[in-house]
This record gives C-alpha cells, sequence and structure tokens, in this order.
C-alpha cells in the first residue's frame, strides 16, 4: 500500500470499497479516536478529510473524548446544535488555505464575510446564540469543531 497516505486514509479506502460492494445505505461515517496523542497524527487526521471528499460521497466525522471535527465544503451549511450533546465551545479553522470570505448565523461572535487564515484570525472559543441551528457559508474548505457530550 502507499507510504505516503495514513492507515486512516488507507481505512477509508477500504470502508468505501465494502459499502459500494455490499451496497450499504449509510448517510454519514464516523470515526471514533484520532484527535488525541501526538500532535503530528491529530493534524494526519485533519489531513485525511481532505482526502475523504476524494474517497466517498459521505460526510467523515471524527469524534475524540469531548471534540468533534468536520470539514466543511465551500458552500451553504445548515448544522443542528440543538441535540444536547453539545458542549460549550466551538470554532471554524481554516486548514489548507485561507478563506476568504466566511459568513455564519447562530454563534455567540458571527462572522460576515470574514477572512479567516492563520496570522490574522482563527475562530476558537466561540459558543452558540441559542437559536439551535449554526448556518456557515465559506469559499474554501474550512473545518467545523465543537465540543461534544457523551
Amino acid at each position: 500500500m502507499d507510504q505516503d497516505l495514513t492507515d486512516f486514509t488507507k481505512c477509508l479506502q477500504i470502508l468505501q470499497k465494502k459499502i459500494e460492494k455490499k451496497g450499504l445505505q449509510i448517510d454519514v461515517i464516523v470515526i471514533l479516536g484520532g484527535l488525541g496523542g501526538r500532535f503530528d497524527q491529530i493534524m494526519a487526521s485533519v489531513e485525511t478529510l481532505f482526502h475523504a471528499t476524494n474517497i466517498t460521497p459521505f460526510p467523515v466525522i471524527v469524534l475524540q473524548e469531548c471534540s468533534l471535527i468536520y470539514l466543511l465544503q465551500p458552500g451553504k451549511h445548515k448544522l443542528r446544535v440543538d441535540t444536547g450533546l453539545e458542549g460549550d465551545w466551538c470554532g471554524l479553522i481554516p486548514i489548507g488555505s485561507s478563506c476568504e470570505s466566511v459568513t455564519t448565523t447562530g454563534l455567540r461572535w458571527n462572522l460576515t464575510n470574514q477572512v479567516l487564515k492563520f496570522g490574522t484570525l482563527v475562530s476558537t472559543s466561540n459558543t452558540y446564540d441559542g437559536s439551535g441551528i449554526v448556518t456557515i457559508e465559506t469559499d474554501k474548505p474550512l473545518l467545523w469543531t465543537m465540543a461534544i457530550e457523551i
């Protein structure tokens, strides 16, 4: 197998082949783990979310203890944050390249056509406004992260 890919990426490739072979009907792939321990391994998990868009048509969510990450693709997104499993914090992190236009609703500190990039602004330690819905519009892939209570 290709050593330029992480074991996580290779697992997604195998999983997608099995989904196709068995004709499974799924909505989302949930990964348990991958955000703890070594920082380089955590970043490798984030990078796998970029590969995932070329591997599977299904959203890939990563859960670890009290955190969830999900790579939002360019476009508009509507996230329900009223399930009772949400923690207090959330964030939007530009990974891979800067996001030149990010607009949100449903957050305590919303963004309006804001540039998100390292060295300028990274939206961390935000929270919800109580509406139960967060909308995010982004022009580039953007990492959504949030606290979870499971």
